[in-house]
């Protein structure tokens, strides 16, 4: 499979695409109002401690306390058959097997200052959730302070290798000072890279636990790498044939960085410096624009109709025009398979977290079912993060579950509409009409005699032009005051406004009930 990675940049702005054929598969957007903050490390203060949630509330300094939960108190150690359980290609901490959790009152206290890592950014109203299992990743290593065990990523297969490494990390790894994963891309790596990489991030630890000595909690004791230097760290590897950048600054830092692990690498990282734009010439801003339409069209002419919700995301599968020649089930079979391979593309593309139902055509056939399922799943595993996709539900649907560690691009790219507040829909003309003549009605039957004007929206306005000729003296029956219509174009849609003419006062907040 031919990868690449384009880095376009700007003041404002950095974006990160990741390619799979030449086809769009991950967009990651950073900008300064909007940081990332998973991997930044704290000095926080207890504000609170819940028992009925066994949580607790940390004060680290952003607009809202951070969720401690008591499962991220408890120390984590590598397991020899469960080590890197978001293996090395998350861009969040590792965690292993747990061990059962003490109740978080007999642990933490309101007013204790502790060490803690963000796990997961603020989404929606929540605010981020911290971890006490503080991690420090490299690009062959993560350093885990309060484990013991040295862990080898499990998409490293041959158990030989496997023991090799853990054998090697673990001779340079001074006595009580943490545990380690070796990640995925360290099977390439030489002892001597070991050995840096190690060193650094002791000392990076070091500095951490020296600045905690003599700030005052809520405070920053580390920041996460930058979005592209993290990007290298974690991806780029022999796998990526090219990366292409359109900043001269962030190319110079990219060459710095990789001369210190992979100078072999270095050949691969490109400056653009061409006239169209890099993005337009890769032909994928028009994807990155389609990002948040709700229909995504299929190759053969089906379609997906993606809708994200606040409890879950739901995705619907449709034919559409594609109907096949004779047998009906081969034809669903197709559409099917081809709405699997894009599902899993769409959900890495817009970034979506948490809860996924994916209603797929039915299918009689269970080894059809049960092919598609693996589709999907196998589609998903390119995936950085954890997924889980469940077997077709006696529903016919399909139940999956991804990590959330941020906002969707959905939910950090835009707002919800002015007009219709985030649902989509509005109040048609008529409907609009018939609120207007119980508005009517109601200054009426107060008793108030004031000449009344009614300002609506164009389409409204000519809406009861075509309809209701006659609505005019309809409206002035029913109030028994006279009444005039204005169209007001800075009105939305489904808006209008009551207001006395003489003193031009608006009345629509007093007698506007829907």
């Amino acid at each position: 499979m031919k990868r690449e990675i384009l880095i376009n940049s700007t003041s404002r702005e950095t974006r990160v695409a990741i390619l799979e054929d030449d086809q769009l598969v991950e967009l990651l957007v950073d900008r300064p109002e909007a940081r990332r903050m998973v991997g930044d490390i704290y000095l926080g203060r207890v504000e609170a401690v819940q028992p009925g949630i066994q949580a607790a509330f940390v004060d680290i300094g952003t607009e809202k306390s951070a969720f401690l939960h008591a499962s991220d108190v408890v120390p984590v150690d590598p397991d020899d058959d469960d080590e890197d359980e978001e293996d090395d290609d998350d861009d969040g901490p590792p965690t292993g097997r747990r061990a059962k959790a003490p109740p978080i009152q007999d642990v933490i206290k309101k007013g204790d200052t502790l060490i803690v890592q963000v796990s997961k950014e603020p989404i929606s109203t929540k605010g981020p959730r911290v971890t006490a299992q503080v991690s420090l990743a490299g690009r062959f290593l993560v350093f885990m302070p309060h484990a013991s065990r040295v862990g080898v990523s499990r998409k490293i297969g041959e158990r030989a290798e496997r023991q090799r490494l853990r054998e090697q990390v673990e001779s340079m790894l001074p006595p009580k000072s943490g545990g380690v994963i070796v990640r995925t891309v360290g099977e390439e790596a030489t002892e001597d890279a070991f050995k840096r990489e190690l060193d650094m991030l002791l000392n990076t630890w070091k500095k951490v636990k020296r600045k905690n000595t003599f700030v005052r909690a809520p405070a920053l004791l580390h920041r996460e790498t930058s979005l592209t230097r993290g990007i290298i760290r974690d991806v780029f590897s022999t796998k990526i044939e090219k990366v292409e950048v359109d900043s001269r600054q962030i190319y110079n830092e990219i060459v710095e960085y990789l001369k210190g692990f992979a100078p072999e690498l270095v050949e691969r990282i490109h400056l653009y410096e061409g006239n169209v734009p890099l993005f337009d010439r890769s032909e994928i801003e028009t994807e990155i624009r389609d990002l948040f339409k709700r229909r995504c069209d299929l190759p053969s002419g089906g379609y997906l109709i993606i809708e994200p919700t606040e409890a879950l995301v739901s995705v619907d599968v449709n034919s559409g025009r594609f109907t096949g020649k004779k047998d009906p089930e081969k034809t669903i079979l197709r559409t099917n398979l081809e709405a699997a391979r894009e599902l899993a593309r769409q959900i890495r593309l817009r970034d979506m977290g948490g809860i996924i139902v994916a209603d797929f055509i039915d299918m009689e056939t269970r080894s059809n079912r049960e092919r598609v399922v693996q589709e999907l799943r196998g589609h998903l595993s390119r995936d950085r993060a954890r997924t889980r996709a469940f077997p077709v539900s006696d529903l016919g649907l399909i139940e999956m579950t991804r990590q959330r560690v941020r906002q969707s691009h959905f939910q950090s790219m835009t707002g919800p509409c002015p007009t219709c507040h985030g649902t989509g829909r509005v109040f048609t003309p008529e409907t609009i009409v018939r609120r207007v003549e119980r508005s009517v009605k109601r200054m009426g039957a107060e008793g108030r005699k004031e000449h009344v004007v009614v300002k609506l929206h164009p389409d409204v306005a000519f809406h009861l032009l075509e309809t209701e000729k006659d609505f005019l003296k309809k409206l002035e029956r029913v109030g028994g005051f006279p009444v005039e219509l204005r169209d007001d174009p800075l009105l939305r849609p489904d808006e209008f406004k009551l207001v006395q003419k003489g003193a031009g006062r608006d009345v629509t907040q007093q007698y506007a009930v829907v």
